[in-house]
């Protein structure tokens, strides 16, 4: 199969020939028909988070399934899925708490120990990022870390619910739980965020801010339900968001991951608000609240990956998709083939442009 693969951070990925292994027991092949470019890769691609290399990245997939291997009772050949990173054993203390999202079982992942699945044709190892590897024609993954979805979803958009819209939808349908009625800010309008402005409209709130240095991309924001934009670089931004909700808003989304919409998203909050951070920040950094915001009852919370429980809530995005109120079609700036993956991630690092979308051959 072809495969865009790492070699060293900072550097181009390749297109190379690599051999995929066939399913084991829990094992499914699937075929990649579309996969979004997602900041999360990029962060790997520079070098900002650590991974064993060479390796192919991507991890916003949807395809078919080839293959499965012994005991997969999940899907079956044929069946259209989604792909999601947050694999889960079904057993652990956290799965069995509700928090699928939080499962590090090794059940499901494959360490350094494991004997490779993927080599290049010239017979290296390449490593399994994220234990996907979507920028390639072929994915082997653990049944727990795809779902089958209607047949009738286009693979190109369904591509986007496997990350961006599993984490941005997420984070306000599971982990701040919006109410009818409520305030909404969401800093950056990337793919996470435009998915979150998307889901609090579906959710009821009375009045969203989406805030975005780029003007297309806050026109982007209004047309998915956005009902204030603003430029965050402007000094008065945070007034302006406090002003416009009288007091300040319920609930702050940061879907960026830099220290400054951090820094916003805590201060457009009111008193006993909630700020949710999305975005994957430089590991050396942190986030707080003062004390007169925790005297305030204002709280800060991660949000990875939505608190999702995605064999049930990709199929519900999917059909929130099909009866017209979740929109997709915006979202997606480009589709680009495989071989145009350098200058896909050279858009996202200019930040101008919402979510760029690989497609392969069907």
């Amino acid at each position: 199969m072809k495969a865009a693969v790492l070699f060293e951070t900072k550097s181009p990925l390749q297109i190379e020939d690599v051999d995929v292994a066939k399913p084991r027991a829990h094992e499914v092949l699937i075929r990649t028909l579309a996969c979004g470019v997602c900041r999360s890769d990029l962060h790997f691609v520079d070098g900002a988070y650590p991974h064993p290399l060479p390796a192919i990245p991507g991890h916003e997939a949807a395809g078919v399934v080839e293959a499965v291997g012994e005991e997969v009772r999940t899907v079956k050949p044929g069946d259209h899925v989604v792909t999601c990173l947050s694999a889960f054993c079904g057993h652990c203390e956290f799965c069995i708490t509700g928090r699928m999202y939080l499962c590090v079982s090794g059940e499901t992942r494959r360490s350094s120990r494991d004997e490779p699945r993927l080599r290049l044709a010239n017979g290296g190892t390449v490593q399994q990022m994220l234990n996907l590897s979507a920028y390639a024609e072929m994915m082997l993954v653990h049944e727990h870390a795809c779902v089958a979805i209607d047949r009738d979803m286009p693979l190109d958009r369904a591509a986007l619910i496997g990350c961006a819209v599993t984490t941005g939808a997420g984070a306000v349908f599971n982990t701040t739980d919006v109410s009818p009625g409520e305030t909404v800010c969401v800093v950056g309008c990337g793919g996470i965020g435009l998915a979150a402005v998307n889901a609090a409209k579906i959710a009821g709130a009375a009045k969203i801010i989406a805030l975005d240095p780029v003007p297309e991309k806050r026109a982007v924001a209004e047309k998915l339900g956005a009902t204030h934009t603003l430029d965050p670089m402007n000094e008065n931004t945070v007034a302006a968001v406090v002003e416009i909700t009288k007091g300040g808003v319920h609930h702050a989304i940061e879907a960026v991951g830099r220290p400054q919409s951090a820094a916003t998203t805590v201060g457009v909050l009111r008193r006993g608000g909630t700020a949710t951070i999305l975005g994957m920040m430089p590991l050396n950094e942190k986030v707080g609240l003062s004390a007169m915001d925790l005297l305030s009852g204002k709280r800060l919370q991660g949000g990875i990956m939505g608190y999702n429980r995605f064999p049930v809530d990709i199929p519900r995005l999917v059909d929130f998709y099909m009866r017209g109120q979740l929109d997709l079609d915006t979202i997606i700036a480009d589709r680009l083939p495989l071989s145009e993956i350098n200058r896909a991630f050279d858009e996202l690092r200019k930040g101008d442009t919402t979510r760029s979308v690989i497609v392969f051959d069907q």
